[in-house]
């Protein structure tokens, strides 16, 4: 029996593995050189491996119903290192869909008019926009993947730059440092720090891939001086959750070298609490204390809105199934919630959630029409939203996935909103998943006006894309995202 189609498949992914290798320096350079993120239907292909390229590639099938190799785009990023780019995230695989479809040709000409508003923007002085200093005022679950995600983004460090941690001191500062570093470069539930950690105990700092951060020990935000370290006019992020009303977060803005607070919880009083994506267009230069929401809310209300917008939604019910978290005990203990007390890897433990309520402070149309109710389960991360809808209008279970895949591919949704359709995914497929939820079409029930749908999210990972997203916003941290929609 002849090899020769065998020999033929193994010999294209060779050589599929070749381009992608050569293709990892060249997306390196252009986010180093010139602040250009290349995404393949919004998968950032920076930093990934060879693998990891390959397969974003495959999922192009599932989008668009269509093969596009690496070999495809190779040409295009290559194009892409010679047009002098201006800051931009570029989809580089809608680019590819449109480039095979004219029958290629002339990459340079084509991106010339595809990408026409930052060819030649490139400034090589960097004068692209000051970097805004960030401060992480805590360094728990929340904090550390923030720092992950931030130490990830630095670029070129013409972005958004991570200076400082605050956390209360804990005897032996040279061992406090070492254990902070260790949490940060071991984690049993996101895996290894990808790069290097350092400590300076004599300087209390902590360098993560090239970023020194200063770690501040303070038991209250009154104690800091941030201009001591030489940041200003920073944006603190308080992912600790002790502070949640205007008084107690006000405590940083009155801190030398803040001028604004970030909430990652949600906010009490008259805080704006954002959901990137839906409502971040309403902050304004004037906004000082900014809540972030919850998880929860992020991962649900980019579907609502959807929903709502597309089918109208006239009530429903939220039932969040949520992943232990560090507020809940190993073993029965005291705890001021109801159930909390009891142990969260031996029991599931229902309890209360105010996600329903919180979306209609993003979407105010939607105030009143829904209810909800938790239960903590025992897994360490990813959790899982049902929507119990009653809509406007009919639909079925094809009509609706078939929407709610075309928002999450190609919409201003994207980020948001992933989109599977697997018999086989559980839980942890779904750690470090950057998006706010990801709808699983397979659990999806539609039957005239109701509908449930099943949205897992990653409560850690997914949730500090989105803070990181508002932190870009608040610091006016801003790309074209290319090609236009509809271009």
């Amino acid at each position: 029996m002849s090899q020769q189609p065998s020999d033929t498949v193994f010999q294209e992914w060779h050589d599929n593995q070749a381009l992608a290798e050569q293709m990892i320096p060249m997306i390196g350079r252009l986010y180093r050189h010139n602040n250009v993120v290349t995404t393949l239907y919004g998968r950032s292909l920076f930093n990934r491996s060879v693998i990891r390229i390959l397969k974003d590639h495959r999922f192009v099938r599932k989008v668009e119903g269509t093969e596009l190799s690496v070999g495809d785009t190779f040409p295009l990023v290559q194009a892409m290192g010679e047009l002098n780019l201006g800051p931009a995230h570029v989809d580089v695989g809608k680019l590819g869909v449109a480039f095979k479809k004219q029958g290629g040709g002339d990459a340079v000409a084509f991106l010339r008019k595809e990408l026409a508003e930052i060819v030649d923007k490139h400034d090589p002085a960097g004068n692209n926009g000051e970097p805004k200093d960030v401060v992480l005022y805590g360094f728990g679950r929340i904090g550390r993947i923030l720092a992950r995600v931030l130490v990830e983004k630095a670029g070129g460090g013409n972005l958004l730059r991570l200076r400082a941690i605050v956390v209360r001191g804990r005897g032996d500062i040279a061992k406090d440092l070492e254990k902070r570093a260790s949490l940060l470069r071991r984690d049993s539930v996101h895996g290894p720090f990808d790069g290097t950690i350092s400590v300076d105990a004599e300087a209390r700092t902590i360098t993560a891939n090239g970023n020194v951060i200063q770690v501040i020990y303070a038991d209250s935000p009154q104690e800091v001086d941030y201009t001591a370290y030489g940041i200003d006019n920073a944006v603190v992020v308080d992912n600790t959750g002790i502070w949640r009303d205007e008084a107690g977060l006000g405590q940083h803005l009155a801190c030398k070298g803040a001028s604004k607070a970030l909430l990652t919880a949600p906010g009490k009083g008259d805080i704006k609490n954002i959901v990137y994506g839906i409502n971040h267009d309403d902050l304004s230069a004037d906004d000082r204390i900014i809540s972030a929401a919850s998880c929860t809310t992020n991962a649900i209300v980019p579907v609502l809105k959807v929903l709502n917008d597309e089918f109208g939604v006239e009530h429903g019910h939220v039932e969040t199934v949520h992943a232990y978290t560090n507020d809940q005990n190993l073993i029965d203990n005291y705890h001021k919630g109801d159930r909390r007390g009891r142990s969260a890897p031996l029991n599931m433990v229902l309890t209360e959630t105010g996600a329903a309520k919180a979306v209609a402070k993003a979407l105010p149309e939607l105030a009143g029409k829904l209810t909800g109710n938790a239960i903590r389960v025992p897994t360490p991360n990813v959790s899982m939203a049902i929507l119990n809808l009653r809509l406007e209008k009919e639909t079925d279970a094809e009509a609706l996935n078939d929407f709610l895949r075309r928002m999450s591919l190609d919409s201003p949704f994207q980020k948001q909103i992933d989109y599977v359709d697997s018999p086989e995914v559980v839980s942890t497929d779904f750690v470090g998943n950057r998006h706010a939820g990801i709808v699983d079409a397979k659990a999806t029930i539609a039957n005239g006006k109701n509908a449930v749908l099943y949205v897992w999210y990653d409560n850690e990972f997914g949730y500090s894309c989105q803070v990181v997203r508002i932190l870009q916003q608040m610091s006016n941290v801003h790309f074209l995202k290319l090609p236009r929609a509809g271009a």
